[in-house]
């Protein structure tokens, strides 16, 4: 089986190792565009070693944002701040990936340290919009549920994001369908109260995603890869649950999916997650020996022996970490001290390196 410092081939992407930055929401723009932080927080992470740097979601839409300070992707205005970034990272030896997304119910609220509660339209909120007039919680917006023609513009809106990810020049996309946000949304019983052809059934259920990520997947090049991250339950009876979520990604392959990122919970406060270290992690297992997928796993992967295993017993194809990048930016090159395995280091900080530490080779990888 691979390890941790093993290449994985997805497409015309050959990623360096199996360890990948996971979206983390930095809450930093300013009219969705990227900033000097995101510069350092994404561009230290590639230095760092990850074989993977995604972006935090980037809305497809204004109203797609979570909170006014959310990177965007619905401006061109935003390819040129978004492509510096990549460049850096491609110069590393990484890969850059970029998230996206739409908040659906959860949008306009403020930032989580200022208290997760919805922004009315007179201080600078918008309007929200989701499968189905239900809020997500107390002191959150009362969603306007989506007409059949807002549903089609936010698929569109999908396409056009996706275009100027290519612009920017990422080699990797993903499609946010987790953690209760927008599509997660229409998957959800939860959260989906819908009488239409996007409610009720399962097939109904999932009419959003299938055509969100087709737009996607036909706007994105053929030799570059398409992910999906998806919440494989939300840990409430009722709710969507692993068997659900192991039938779509039967489907998602079928439309050219290539990894799905395994996450899971974010469609009720009332959840009771048994978070633990590597909780999610059957998730990712489960999906890729029922359907075949390439899976990654996510959450409380901390210690490097703990993401080799994963790997090493088939359990998942690449490890995205989040808590523990931040706490730990160099996390690639340190594991690979602790695993005896090759990481080769930047130039500049082969001083503090392991003896016959190999450089790192900065001419950008062959994507095509």
């Amino acid at each position: 089986m691979p390890h941790l410092f093993e290449q994985l081939r997805l497409r015309g992407v050959t990623l360096p190792n199996r360890i990948a930055v996971s979206s983390m929401c930095q809450y930093s723009s300013s009219d969705g565009y990227a900033t000097d932080w995101h510069f350092v927080h994404l561009g230290s992470r590639a230095v760092g070693g990850a074989g993977l740097v995604m972006t935090e979601a980037a809305a497809i839409t204004p109203e797609g944002r979570i909170s006014p300070q959310d990177l965007g992707i619905w401006a061109g205005g935003h390819i040129a701040p978004l492509a510096r970034i990549v460049r850096f990272i491609h110069e590393q030896g990484s890969n850059a990936g970029i998230q996206l997304a739409h908040a659906g119910r959860k949008g306009s609220t403020l930032r989580p340290w200022e208290g997760h509660i919805a922004i009315p339209k007179s201080e600078g909120g918008w309007r929200v919009v989701a499968p189905s007039g239900v809020a997500f919680a107390e002191g959150y917006a009362t969603p306007e549920e989506l007409s059949e023609e807002g549903i089609r513009e936010i698929v569109d809106a999908f396409r056009a994001a996706t275009g100027r990810a290519l612009e920017a020049g990422f080699r990797v996309v993903e499609v946010h369908a987790a953690h209760g946000y927008l599509i997660h949304e229409f998957l959800s019983p939860l959260s989906n109260r819908r009488k239409d052809r996007y409610g009720g059934t399962f097939e109904n259920r999932t009419r959003f995603i299938l055509e969100a990520v087709t737009a996607v997947r036909n706007a994105w090049p053929e030799r570059f890869p398409l992910l999906v991250r998806i919440s494989a339950t939300d840990w409430i009876e009722g709710g969507w649950d692993i068997e659900q979520s192991v039938e779509l990604v039967r489907r998602l392959k079928d439309l050219g999916v290539d990894l799905v990122d395994c996450s899971s919970g974010g469609s009720s406060p009332f959840a009771q997650i048994p978070f633990g270290p590597g909780y999610q992690v059957p998730f990712a297992d489960r999906i890729r020996h029922e359907t075949g997928m390439l899976t990654g796993a996510v959450g409380m992967i901390v210690a490097p022996a703990q993401a080799d295993h994963i790997l090493r017993s088939g359990q998942a194809d690449i490890v995205l970490l989040a808590r523990e990048m931040l706490r730990h930016p160099y996390w690639p090159l340190s594991a690979a001290r602790e695993l005896g395995q090759v990481q080769p280091w930047p130039a500049q900080y082969l001083r503090a390196a392991p003896e016959r530490t190999p450089l790192r080779n900065s001419t950008p990888l062959d994507a095509h």
